[in-house]
């Protein structure tokens, strides 16, 4: 006991390696986010380049396709270096995450991809009037644009990063629609335009100028000082280079002899442009499509190179993070492993001390779980539980420490759970004798009640009054089945039986006598054939639930239909059908599973207590029960299916095609059947035990009835109620019963 209680001091080491391993998995995903974010970030300057030589390639191509309309030299440059991006573009995407959010943006730039060839070969021409041409390409680079907002792993600011980047691109992006279509107004030449094109043009003009300046200041609401101070930079230099380029043009034309006329700001020029005054107006005050596209150049790139520089900041800080991380998950890595072989040199010996005991216990407790302890309820439930053995074989470990604790925890769980089901196979042993008791002395007080019912009908000579007596009887009738029905419930078999077959369709007519509507019933198409004599009593029991069932649960103007079939392979499908209501589907799933699995006596049963008892008495003679919606109309139809251990055919009985003859000669119409779809055996391809109603019809061979209707109601009810309470009998010789 000692040693194992030395055995806690490993929990503080197992917490530090708990520790230890959840700061190296922190490690190792900071490691492998950070790497993501550098393959991000190498995806997002792939898209960046794709899409501002694109827009690029858009504006180089305003003049030479509007002046030459054919595509100049640098406009198939243009075009070359954006479908080189492209390559690019497509490499970075087989290496990037595949996130749910990169994929979609990503099918977004392949939906704009697919514009591409189609609005360069219209671009600039009639059949993209207006700013179409310009706003076409906004389907590529819009998409690739977006792509910065899944940027800035590793910096101080994540969604200011992105949201900077996305700015300076919008900004960048409106800066060349602003060259675009200003150069293209420049260029145009105004009188082909239709009406109300140069004011879309010069609309779209204003537009993007205005949310140029939207862009700078989304810019400034995003970005550090440092990212200001580089856009500060760029567009300062931008201007020099431009004042330099303007002394530069002066130059050459003087040498050339020309007078050069300098242009002003690029704010002036955007200005009087979207003012719409006449290209020769502009080009007086040195605004031409060279000299604009000159400047409006200038300050693209100068976004452009802000933009790279923060691209290209945040792949380095990505890379920075990515490298630390590696660095700290190795080296906590190799720490972690340090102390887990420490702790696994301490605690091997331990585990090599408790493994054998440990395994034994565990492989007793699953025989018990899963064997020993299910057979034994098993037994409990199936016999008599004071004839069974209920004593418990302990697990064979005796030590006194932990182990063999838990190992007589187990033996008194087991021994408890045992007990338990004893005590609950006994409950219902006595509520099983309890039914049974309850039935028999009920029992012979309803068969004096039904002997003094019988005399008083004898002696009584008032019709009305006789008719009193008549549903006097048949309540005590089924009084008298209601204790039948607690002997099932008690699992008792009959105490007398029938000693010799007798006729099926005598045993339907003994059923229907035991209904209190028998008068409703209608018998047709049952085919000669015998019960068994020790099935005839319970048969009898079967039948007249579900007959009291479909005449309870229908009109008391419709009749109860029972009709029978021979199947091939020898049995008898009986099927009672009614008109009533019917029920759900769900209802009849329900119900067919009790039948074919009758449940164990519980508050249920008195609920639905012929329904166990049918369920019951078929188990007890292997017949099959069920019941499925009507196939004519509403109702519901009961099957019963009659395996050849219980009806046999009469040794007088006719061959079908003689049965179908003599149908055939008597003119009776054939009884219809409801019949379900093949599944696989002799009974199933008449009738399957599906709740299903739908499926071919095959058409049954008629039978010609073997007996008529049973006859309406003798006037005299005393005829009736001698005619109800004849016994059934076998043909050609009296019924006898055998105890």
């Amino acid at each position: 006991m000692g040693r194992r209680l030395r055995a806690v001091l490993l929990i503080p080491v197992l917490v530090a390696l708990a520790l230890g391993g959840v700061r190296v998995k922190n490690s190792v995903d900071t490691w492998q986010e950070a790497d993501e974010a550098v393959r991000v970030a190498e995806l997002v300057r792939a898209a960046n380049t794709y899409a501002s030589d694109a827009i690029n390639e858009r504006d180089v191509s305003v003049i030479p396709l509007l002046r030459d309309k054919k595509p100049s030299d640098a406009v198939v440059r243009a075009r070359q270096t954006t479908d080189a991006d492209a390559q690019v573009f497509d490499a970075a995407v087989a290496r990037m995450p595949q996130t749910a959010d990169l994929l979609r943006r990503v099918q977004r730039v392949r939906d704009g991809e697919r514009q591409l060839a189609a609005v360069r070969a219209a671009a600039f021409t009639s059949g993209m009037s207006g700013v179409r041409s310009e706003e076409s390409y906004h389907a590529v680079q819009h998409p690739l644009m977006e792509l910065s907002n899944e940027l800035g792993f590793g910096s101080s600011n994540r969604t200011s990063l992105g949201r900077s980047l996305y700015a300076m691109s919008l900004t960048q992006a409106t800066e060349s629609l602003i060259r675009s279509i200003g150069t293209h107004l420049l260029v145009q030449d105004r009188d082909s335009l239709a009406p109300g094109e140069l004011q879309t043009q010069l609309a779209a003009f204003r537009s993007y100028t205005y949310l140029e300046q939207v862009g700078l200041q989304e810019f400034a609401g995003a970005a550090t000082a440092e990212d200001m101070a580089r856009l500060r930079q760029a567009l300062a230099a931008a201007e020099a280079r431009g004042k330099e380029g303007d002394v530069q043009a002066a130059a050459r034309a003087a040498a050339a002899g020309r007078t050069y006329v300098a242009p002003p700001g690029i704010d002036e020029m955007v200005t009087e442009i979207s003012a719409g005054k006449p290209a020769v107006a502009l080009a007086a005050r040195g605004i031409t499509p060279e000299s604009f596209f000159a400047a409006s150049t200038l300050s693209f790139d100068a976004y452009r190179s802000v933009q790279v520089d923060l691209t290209d900041a945040a792949l380095a800080s990505a890379h920075t993070v990515a490298d630390d991380a590696r660095r700290d998950a190795v080296t906590q890595g190799a720490l972690v492993l340090a102390a887990v072989l420490a702790a696994f040199l301490l605690a091997s010996w331990m585990a090599r001390t408790m493994s054998t005991d440990m395994r034994r216990l565990s492989g007793f407790a699953i025989e018990i779980a899963g064997q020993r302890l299910p057979t034994m309820i098993e037994r409990l439930s199936r016999a008599d539980p004071g004839l069974v053995d209920t004593r418990v074989t302990p697990i064979p470990i005796a030590t006194t420490e932990e182990i063999g604790e838990v190992a007589r925890a187990f033996d008194h769980i087991h021994r408890e759970a045992v007990r338990l089901a004893a005590e609950q196979a006994r409950l219902r042993g006595n509520i099983n004798t309890i039914f049974i008791n309850l039935s028999r002395r009920n029992q012979s007080l309803i068969e004096r009640q039904l002997a003094l019912i019988t005399r008083l009908e004898d002696n009584e000579t008032d019709p009305d009054q006789l008719a009193n007596l008549f549903r006097l009887d048949h309540l005590a009738t089924r009084v008298r089945r209601n204790g039948e029905n607690l002997l099932v419930l008690g699992g008792e078999k009959p105490a007398q039986q029938w000693d010799r077959p007798l006729a099926l369709v005598d045993v339907i007519r003994a059923a229907s006598s035991e209904v209190e509507q028998y008068e409703r019933i209608r018998l047709a198409g049952v085919p000669e054939a015998q019960v068994a004599g020790p099935a005839v009593t319970d048969l009898v029991r079967l039948l007249a639930e579900l007959l009291e069932n479909a005449t309870a649960f229908s009109s008391p103007q419709s009749e109860v239909r029972v009709t029978a079939v021979r199947l091939p392979d020898g049995r008898i499908m009986v099927e009672i059908h009614d008109e009533g209501i019917g029920l759900q589907a769900g209802d009849f799933a329900t119900l067919n599973h009790k039948l074919a699995n009758p449940p164990t006596v519980d508050v249920g049963v008195s609920q639905h207590m012929g329904l166990f008892v049918v369920g019951r008495l078929a188990e007890r003679h292997g017949i099959r029960v069920q019941l499925r919606p009507s196939g004519e109309r509403t109702g519901t139809t009961s099957l019963v299916m009659l395996p050849d251990t219980v009806a046999e055919p009469s040794p007088d009985a006719l061959p079908d095609s003689d049965t179908l003859g003599l149908n055939l000669l008597r003119g009776i119409p054939e009884p219809r059947h409801a019949v379900f779809p093949d599944f696989g055996d002799a009974f199933t391809d008449y009738e399957a035990w599906q709740d299903d109603s739908t499926g071919p019809r095959p058409t049954p061979i008629p039978t010609a009835p073997l007996t008529p209707d049973p006859p309406a109601p003798d006037p005299d009810p005393r005829g009736a109620r001698r005619a109800r309470r004849q016994p059934p009998r076998a043909p050609g010789g009296g019924g006898h019963r055998s105890r």
